[in-house]
């Protein structure tokens, strides 16, 4: 394989950016469909789902432990700016677009949220289904973010901040059945 080829992983693609292949823990589930490129690492346990797309070509993108990005998602980074940083059980839903910003250990964005470059997610924090965070926006834990543009619209409840990370707990049990299939 020379350094464009890209590669397979489990039905995922592998694609080098000038000279760089994404990095996978080997217990990470990555989904047949997804397509992960250049300077992309994926820590264990943690899993992209079906048809997702993390370019991480002109800056990088770290996937923490236990996190998991959902089908559809798109993952990328800011040339010369801002690399895409995703910590330890995060939940990133369906069809998200996250762009550029850090998305700290245990919080969560909803289906269909686009989060925007320089955008920092503090752990325990929650973006909500739909959400445009715009650039170099902070939402503060134990904050619920909505709307476009994303605004704090209420602090999370007890149960919520108690239970934010039980999406991230049932997906990386979820990806570990699948790893087991292929």
């Amino acid at each position: 394989m020379n350094d464009a080829t890209p590669s397979l992983h489990g039905g995922a693609m592998l694609h080098p950016f000038k000279g760089t292949l994404p990095k996978i823990a080997p217990d990470a589930f990555i989904a047949p469909g997804a397509h992960l490129i250049g300077d992309v690492e994926i820590g264990a346990g943690s899993s992209v789902w079906f048809n997702c797309v993390l370019r991480g070509d002109v800056q990088h993108i770290r996937v923490g432990a236990r996190s998991n990005i959902q089908d559809g998602s798109v993952v990328h980074v800011t040339h010369d700016l801002y690399p895409t940083v995703i910590g330890d059980d995060v939940l990133v839903g369906h069809l998200a677009m996250i762009h550029g910003c850090t998305l700290e250990s245990g919080c969560m964005i909803g289906m269909k949220a686009m989060v925007m470059d320089a955008v920092v997610v503090e752990t325990g924090a929650m973006v909500a289904a739909g959400a445009l965070v715009t650039p170099g926006k902070r939402v503060l834990s134990g904050q619920l973010w909505a709307g476009s543009p994303a605004k704090h619209v209420r602090d999370l409840s007890d149960d919520e901040r108690a239970n934010l990370t039980d999406g991230a707990i049932h997906y990386a049990k979820l990806a570990q059945i699948y790893r087991g299939q292929q």
